[in-house]
């Protein structure tokens, strides 16, 4: 962490009845109140450094004793303001990331510039932040975060806009170059000293170094760092998917839990209002998680992007942020496991115990990326007319090759989500509440010949023909069972083969 220290008078500052004041011989001509705290201070060290009080003090009258001075506004509170104030009497102080942008913005509103003195306290803390500052990388994390007491000033001073470059630039880059100040550097120097130099040459760098001290920050800003670090265009997709994931974990854990406690009866008005605040910061947190996802296939797993989805379900985000997580499950739904699919419905209007709904749009989604195998080329009759085969033929049977190895991949996939969608079935078809249709869409979304064999789809029926026999059941007609018997004939044929 990087420091810098200006002044070299000791601090002589001291409170007496709730006000501050500062130690010196000369009588005190000007009272300060900025936030409900008053100080007692001197017009010459702080007026010939401060233009805004130069013109605060010219427009209002003077008395005979104490020009009063009032600051209500004042970015950063008494300790920005204090730490101004002794700059303007050489006491000394310390800057960091921890302080940095309080008091930029202090200065900037007391208009400390190089207009009123030379070497002023703007220009001062403008080189520290450019020149230390932004060339670390925990400092550069430290002072972003910072910026969320100041979203405006920072904004208006472009402090948040070149922390996060300074972020983006640093994620690309390999961690040994890059002045990190934090516990991942203490693990690489340690790594040093004990293996050398030249053994931690041959080790490859961790390539994600950077997801987890970015995951300290608030949605807003790491929306904008990760946007930042993916338009660099230097980081793979699937790094950025681990830090989606990290992030995730981090601020999206035990939803279900959450929630469920949010959903109960709450005590008082004050307990549902802070309860309806923590879901409306968790969905625009998942929200914005799900538009950071890497479009490439396979950037992150299936299983996290089902679990997005399941507490997308949970907070009742956006339709479109649940349609897109669907499409992104369905380019590898053959990875998902049975456990992955029981999404549990919260719909008023359906009182199923799993969203069927939504595994139907992911298994339609994923049929439809299917391809029709590509057509043989016709064989030449004559063995001259291979052996004059121009390099253009042999370029287009080569891709006519790959075509068909892409469709065989394609066909595989759907033998593996054909027993990821029977052993689903055997799932559902235990919940009495679950309607015929969504029974019989679901096992027709598959076609017959993805299944090797019906054992698991039979299975399925099973559990559920003993559901309708259950007393809950017996409401039900026989017209159930007869439209539970035609998914069996549809695949009577495979049985006879």
């Amino acid at each position: 962490m990087k420091f810098m220290k200006l002044g070299s008078r000791p601090d002589t500052f001291y409170t007496n009845e709730a006000v501050r004041s500062v130690s010196s011989e000369v009588t005190s001509d000007l009272i300060v109140q900025v936030k409900g705290s008053r100080y007692l201070l001197h017009k010459f060290p702080l007026l010939s450094k401060c233009l805004r009080l130069q013109r605060i003090c010219s427009e209002s009258p003077e008395t005979l004793q104490h020009q009063i001075v009032q600051l209500p506004d004042f970015p950063g509170g008494t300790e920005a303001f204090e730490l101004c104030a002794k700059f303007c009497y050489g006491i000394t102080i310390t800057f960091s990331a921890y302080n940095i942008v309080a008091a930029r913005c202090a200065a900037e509103y007391l208009q400390m510039t190089e207009d009123v003195e030379k070497g002023n306290l703007v220009y001062k803390l403008e080189v520290f932040f450019n020149s230390c500052i932004l060339h670390g990388w925990r400092d550069s994390i430290v002072t972003l975060h910072t910026t969320k007491a100041f979203p405006l000033w920072s904004e208006d001073l472009r402090i948040t806009s070149r922390c996060i470059e300074a972020i983006a630039s640093k994620a690309s880059t390999h961690p040994f170059k890059v002045s990190l100040s934090h516990s991942h550097s203490r693990r690489v120097r340690d790594d040093v000293s004990c293996n050398g130099v030249e053994g931690q040459r041959q080790r490859p760098a961790a390539k994600g170094w950077w997801a987890e001290d970015i995951a300290e920050l608030g949605i807003d800003l790491y929306w904008r760092t990760m946007i930042a670090i993916k338009s660099d265009g230097k980081i793979p997709s699937n790094l950025i998917g681990e830090a989606l994931q990290i992030y995730a974990s981090r601020c999206l854990p035990n939803i279900s839990r959450r929630i469920k406690a949010n959903i109960e009866p709450a005590g008082s008005n004050s307990d549902s209002d802070s309860a309806s605040e923590v879901t409306s910061k968790s969905r625009l947190l998942l929200e914005s998680i799900v538009s950071l996802l890497p479009s490439e296939k396979g950037a992150v797993s299936c299983s996290f992007l089902l679990k997005l989805l399941k507490a997308a379900n949970i907070l009742n985000v956006s339709s479109s942020s649940k349609m897109e997580l669907a499409r992104r499950v369905a380019l590898q739904v053959e990875e998902a496991r049975v456990g992955d699919l029981l999404i549990p419905s919260l719909s008023s209007s359906s009182n199923t115990l799993y969203d069927v709904d939504i595994v139907l749009i992911i298994l339609e989604q994923f049929m439809l990326q299917g391809q029709s195998p590509p057509t043989s080329p016709p064989r030449s009759k004559l063995g001259t007319e291979r052996r004059r085969r121009s390099r253009s033929a042999e370029n287009i049977d080569f891709k006519l090759q790959e075509s068909r190895r892409s469709s065989s991949a394609s066909h595989s996939s759907k033998l593996k989500v054909a027993k990821i969608v029977d052993g689903y079935l055997r799932q559902i078809a235990k919940d009495i509440n679950l309607p015929l249709s969504k029974f019989i869409a679901v096992a027709e979304t598959i076609p017959d010949f993805s299944r090797l064999d019906h054992d698991e789809l039979y299975r399925a029926i099973d559990i559920y023909l003993k559901g309708i026999n259950s007393e809950v059941g017996k409401k039900k007609n026989n017209d159930t069972r007869n439209k539970i018997c035609r998914v069996l004939a549809l695949h009577m044929d495979e049985i006879l083969c």
